[in-house]
């Protein structure tokens, strides 16, 4: 037996307003029958979890246990820019001068999540390396 991963949850203190932060993050929009002040609001993903936000009484007090990772299909510079605009804040700065790295984020409620380097950057890279050690050997 195994168990489907339906959902992931964030607890929050207003549900629809932070949904519509990571409505703005993946692009997605929020279910049809959310509406400001509802106590849940829910973004369904073409694939895989959705992201459900659930309003609770409690203030986050400590660092994630769980965060999310994200892969712009943009640059990652380009979309910790986006994201910051839109209303994340940068928490660490993990961008390396070879080009890896990641950055910490924060989303309105303070909640941390990772920007990546997208899958085109990732190509980019093993291409240089690649020639890289083509060139070394030769």
């Amino acid at each position: 037996m195994t168990s489907l991963l339906n959902h992931i949850t964030f607890d929050c203190r207003d549900a629809y307003e932070l949904a519509k932060f990571w409505g703005l993050v993946t692009g997605r929009p929020l279910a049809d029958d959310d509406h400001p002040g509802d106590p849940e609001a829910y973004i369904a993903m073409p694939s895989g979890p959705g992201l459900l936000f659930v309003q609770v009484p409690d203030e986050k007090a400590v660092k994630n246990r769980v965060h999310l990772d994200l892969r712009p299909d943009t640059t990652r510079d380009a979309e910790v820019e986006r994201l910051v605009g839109v209303g994340a804040k940068l928490v660490d700065d993990q961008r390396r001068p070879d080009g890896t790295g990641w950055v910490v984020l924060a989303d309105p409620e303070g909640n941390e999540f990772c920007v990546e380097r997208s899958s085109a950057e990732r190509a980019a890279q093993r291409t240089a390396q690649q020639v890289a050690q083509q060139a070394a050997q030769s």
